[in-house]
């Protein structure tokens, strides 16, 4: 009974100094997405991106475009391999010439899609970097402007769940850094650097998951 007793006594002065405690942290809330969409770095990787894909697009659709010509040429070659005007000889070295267009061909087409795949790697590696660097920075300002604010913590605020539930239930934004914190990123940027770029690719440079690059 005594031992009862003290175990509850000192779970009620645990309970009552963290009491105190928990009053004296100091909890501040960013908006990341606001964070991510108005860094420059953000919007300068994001072109770079957009150009890279722009670039890939292009060298695989010439190789779609020589795939397909090579097409049309192995189409005559077959016809004129069964021209009966032509002597059984010429029609002989068309088939044969046909024979060998189809297998440049299946190299090509074996190459037009191991580029295909290796372009989807290239891009989903180069947004991953490119995200893991600007996360850096964020990272790094938000560490900065709460330490200055005297914060113990900072909570993503637009943070959703795995079910796609708001993570943060209520938040009163007294204490949001997100316009300090972009204030701070932004200090250095070159001029011009903050206008928002023109997005011709599907990327998203903070999704989640790294979306698949359609080449042709």
């Amino acid at each position: 009974m005594k031992l009862l007793r003290t175990t509850i006594l000192t779970v009620s002065l645990l309970a009552f100094l963290s009491v105190p405690a928990l009053a004296q942290t100091k909890i501040a809330t960013v908006d990341l997405r606001k964070l991510f969409d108005g860094y420059w770095k953000t919007k300068q990787a994001q072109t770079v991106l957009n150009d890279r894909q722009a670039q890939l697009i292009k060298d695989a659709k010439s190789l779609s475009d020589d795939l397909k010509k090579g097409g049309d040429e192995y189409q005559k070659l077959l016809d004129q391999a069964n021209d009966q005007a032509l002597s059984a000889d010429q029609r002989d070295k068309n088939k044969q010439a046909a024979a060998d267009k189809r297998k440049q061909l299946q190299e090509a087409k074996t190459a037009l899609d191991q580029f295909e795949r290796q372009a989807q790697v290239t891009m989903q590696e180069q947004q991953m970097r490119m995200r893991d660097n600007v996360l850096s920075d964020i990272k790094a300002a938000v560490t900065a402007q709460a330490k200055a604010a005297g914060c113990s913590l900072v909570i993503d605020a637009a943070a959703e769940t795995a079910n796609a539930t708001t993570a943060v239930i209520y938040t009163s934004g007294e204490n949001d850094l997100t316009d300090a914190v972009l204030k701070r990123l932004n200090a250095g940027a070159p001029i011009g650097a903050t206008a928002a770029p023109v997005v011709t690719s599907p990327s998203s440079l903070l999704g989640t998951n790294t979306p698949g690059f359609n080449l042709r």
